[in-house]
C-alpha cells in the first residue's frame, strides 16, 4: 500500500478523543502563536474517537489512490471499507462506521486568529467539518439476494457509501501542505495512541526535524489525552511509545524534567521508501 496523504495543518491540531467515551464537551487548544482551536460535536453526539481516527485515514487514503478527485467524492461499500480498516464487518461494525461517517460529517472544526493556516484563507478565522456530504445507500433485498451471483461481493453485504471531502481539506492536499504516513506501518499499531502519535510525529518531520522536544503537558493537550498528572501521561504514553520504537518509527525517546517542567524528546527514525 502506498502512502496516506494528510492535511499537515489538521495533523497539527487535536480532532479524535483517544477513548470512545460519550463526551459531548467541546476540544479547545491554543497554539504556540495564539491561535484557538475548537472541535465542537453536533448537538445529541459525541466527539470523534477512535475508531473515527482510522475511518478518517481510511478515507484520505482512498481519496489519494482514487487519483484526489476534483469533486473530493470518494465511493466504497461498507464492506471493503471495513476489510480495509482490518475490521470484522457485522451489523455492529456497519453500525459504528455509519455514525463515524455522520461525526465527520456534523462535527464543527473552528479556528481562530491562526490556529489552522489555509490555503484557501490563509490564517483568516475558519469554520469547517471533515466531510462536507455523507450519503449510505441501503441495498435493496431483492438485491442482497442476487448477490450470491457475483463472486467479488460479499452475501451481506449492507450498502454503499458516497462521502465528499471538504473543500478546505481538499485546498490544503492540493496545495501539497501535506504529510504522509505508510498505511502498513498506521494499521501495524494496535494502540490508538500510537497512532496519533504517528501522526503528530511526521508534523515535525515534515517541519524538517531529525528530534523533536515537547512539553508533556503540551502534548497531552495537543493529542489530546485527558490526563493531567506527569505520572499518568507517562503511564499512558509507555505502550504507545514501545510501539513506535519497535516499528522504527522513532529512534529514541525520552522523558525527562527541564527547568522543572517534564518534555518528551523524541529521535525521529528514517522515513520508509513507500512514504516518499
Amino acid at each position: 500500500m502506498r502512502g496516506v496523504v494528510l492535511d499537515r495543518s489538521l495533523e497539527d491540531l487535536p480532532l479524535f478523543r483517544l477513548s470512545d467515551s460519550a463526551d459531548d464537551a467541546p476540544v479547545s487548544y491554543t497554539t504556540e502563536n495564539g491561535g484557538r482551536w475548537r472541535v465542537i460535536p453536533a448537538p445529541g453526539d459525541r466527539l470523534p474517537g477512535t475508531f473515527d481516527q482510522d475511518v478518517y485515514v481510511e478515507i484520505l487514503h482512498r481519496y489519494n489512490e482514487g487519483g484526489s478527485p476534483p469533486d473530493g467524492a470518494v465511493t466504497f461499500t461498507l464492506h471493503a471499507f471495513l476489510r480495509s480498516m482490518g475490521r470484522r464487518a457485522d451489523g455492529r461494525t456497519y453500525e459504528q462506521l455509519r455514525a463515524a461517517l455522520s461525526r465527520l460529517e456534523r462535527t464543527t472544526l473552528e479556528s481562530i486568529d491562526g490556529a489552522y493556516w489555509s490555503a484557501q484563507s490563509g490564517a483568516s478565522d475558519v469554520s469547517f467539518t471533515v466531510l462536507s456530504t455523507v450519503s449510505v445507500q441501503r441495498r435493496r433485498v431483492a438485491d442482497r439476494e442476487q448477490l450470491h451471483l457475483f463472486g467479488n461481493l460479499a452475501a451481506g453485504e449492507p450498502g454503499d457509501a458516497r462521502v465528499t471531502l471538504s473543500a478546505t481539506l481538499r485546498a490544503n492536499l492540493a496545495a501539497r501542505h501535506v504529510i504522509t504516513l505508510s498505511a502498513a506501518r498506521y494499521h501495524a499499531l494496535s494502540s490508538p495512541v500510537a497512532r496519533r502519535l504517528y501522526r503528530i510525529l511526521e508534523v515535525a518531520r515534515a517541519d524538517g526535524r531529525l528530534s523533536w522536544r515537547v512539553p508533556l503537558e503540551r502534548l497531552a493537550e495537543q493529542m489530546p489525552l485527558t490526563q493531567r498528572y506527569p505520572s499518568h501521561l507517562s503511564r499512558v504514553l509507555q505502550p504507545a511509545h514501545e510501539m513506535l520504537l519497535s516499528a522504527g518509527l522513532v529512534r529514541d525517546i525520552a522523558i525527562r524534567q527541564y527547568d522543572r517542567q517534564w518534555h518528551v524528546d523524541y529521535v525521529l527514525g528514517s522515513r520508509p521508501r513507500e512514504e516518499t
